[in-house]
């Protein structure tokens, strides 16, 4: 973890905040490293985050098995992990409404008709999860009254520059300058 200031104590101070916010979010052991430029001067925050890698993404088909029931024109959703039912209706109750979600059993969901084309919906995005996380911690390090905020994140490397004026070229240059060399780490 590198945070840059012109000010040594400052730079600190940050470092200290930064870690405690990490702690407080358990997000330690998700972030590989992070880079960070502070300049009390022109007021800039720049904050760049590697997060490590993350589990694949949860379809439903490994988590569930659908069956189409063609006479009763029902598709029988069998919820083998009961970590992910919730996550499962509300995909669903978004994709189509509560009212055409039946739930029989606290196992079981229906939906009339063939629906078994949603066996390949998502379920479960570890990695969205961890960049909400990541996003959350990043909001609450940023210092108060820095509203103009700018998102470069790229790929698994999450950044931001804030500020209470014009975002300026160079701090958007310091920005990826951080985001090439976190990607450049093993």
């Amino acid at each position: 973890m590198l945070v840059e200031c012109y000010d040594e104590k400052g730079a600190e101070v940050y470092s200290m905040i930064i870690k405690q916010i990490f702690q407080d979010l358990v997000l330690g052991p998700s972030i590989q490293d992070l880079k960070a430029f502070v300049n009390p001067s022109e007021p800039v925050f720049i904050l760049a985050i590697k997060m490590k890698k993350t589990s694949d993404v949860i379809k439903l088909n490994k988590i569930a098995k659908l069956t189409y029931k063609k006479d009763s024109d029902v598709t029988d959703i069998f919820v083998e992990n009961e970590n992910y039912l919730p996550n499962i209706l509300k995909k669903l109750w978004f994709m189509y409404s509560r009212e055409d979600i039946y739930q029989p059993t606290r196992y079981n969901i229906e939906i009339k008709g063939d629906q078994t084309k949603i066996a390949d919906m998502v379920v479960d995005s570890p990695q969205s999860n961890l960049q909400r996380r990541i996003y959350d911690a990043i909001f609450r390090i940023l210092p108060e009254g820095f509203k103009i905020i700018k998102d470069i994140s790229q790929n698994d490397i999450i950044a931001v520059i804030a500020t209470d004026e014009l975002i300026k070229d160079d701090w958007i240059d310091k920005a990826n300058v951080y985001i090439e060399e976190l990607e450049n780490e093993q």
